[in-house]
């Protein structure tokens, strides 16, 4: 009985083969992580058609498409400058991912019998994603200035030997955003989903527990359908710090300050 009530919030993040059986080492395995990046890439592409019609005037879901390419449009222009639009696919592309990873892992799918995976909440992801931006920063760089790149690190009209102190400082700082990056959405997304598993579990045992357990069941059931806002709001904001971050990084990277 006590092993039948136990609470096990991280089995939700397992990785699995779709369909059942055993995960192996053979890299050719479908698995319920790659179904979801597939489900949230069809969601993408089915949300970016309404915004091919090119409608005079646009409907609802035509300016809601615009509305989104030129809100990460703005970002790119305000903080990168005139090039921005260079960058604009791949911010445009982190944001868009993340967002709908973020809102289709919250979404009650469990209902129809579709367990939602949250495929943000895999280090992995987040973090390839973050390894790719800054991967196009260092190119940027590089490209652009060379070796000047790294007086990115040194503060102009510093004395000599307050540049030697705070070169090392702001390499690794700069060495560590990839991480940090790639962890911010990942940690939002883990420790919302652990949250709203185990009250969800509250709200069953209260049940079954009978008498004042109802009392229980009310209020961790107000409190998930809490979470649970809070979870879309904190999923767009998530894709909305990566995508700025994003940017800002860019920037530096251009006109190196």
């Amino acid at each position: 009985m006590a092993a039948a009530a136990k609470i096990d919030p991280m089995h939700q993040f397992v990785i699995a083969p779709f369909g059942g059986g055993e995960l192996t080492a053979s890299p050719f395995q479908f698995t319920n992580s790659a179904v979801w990046m597939l489900a949230v890439l069809a969601a993408i592409l089915l949300f970016m058609w309404g915004g091919t019609k090119r409608q005079l005037v646009p409907g609802r879901w035509q300016a809601a498409v615009e509305s989104v390419t030129g809100f990460i449009g703005s970002i790119t222009r305000q903080n990168i400058g005139p090039q921005g639009r260079t960058y604009l696919p791949w911010v445009f592309t982190a944001f868009i991912f993340i967002l709908f990873s973020n809102w289709m892992g919250a979404m009650p799918f469990a209902i129809v019998g579709a367990h939602p995976f949250t495929v943000t909440s895999q280090f992995t992801i987040t973090g390839v994603m973050s390894v790719t931006s800054f991967a196009i920063v260092l190119g940027v760089g590089f490209w652009k200035h060379g070796l000047h790149f790294f007086s990115l690190f040194i503060p102009k009209d510093a004395p000599l030997a307050l540049k030697i102190f705070i070169f090392p400082v702001e390499l690794i700082s700069f060495m560590v955003r990839p991480f940090s990056l790639g962890l911010r959405p990942f940690v939002a997304m883990f420790a919302g989903h652990i949250l709203l598993e185990v009250f969800g579990n509250f709200v069953v045992q209260g049940l079954n527990a009978g008498g004042f357990g109802y009392v229980i069941t009310v209020l961790c059931f107000l409190f998930l359908i809490f979470v649970s806002a809070l979870e879309l709001l904190v999923g767009a904001i998530q894709a909305y710090v990566f995508a700025l971050l994003t940017a800002l990084y860019i920037k530096d990277a251009v006109h190196l300050h």
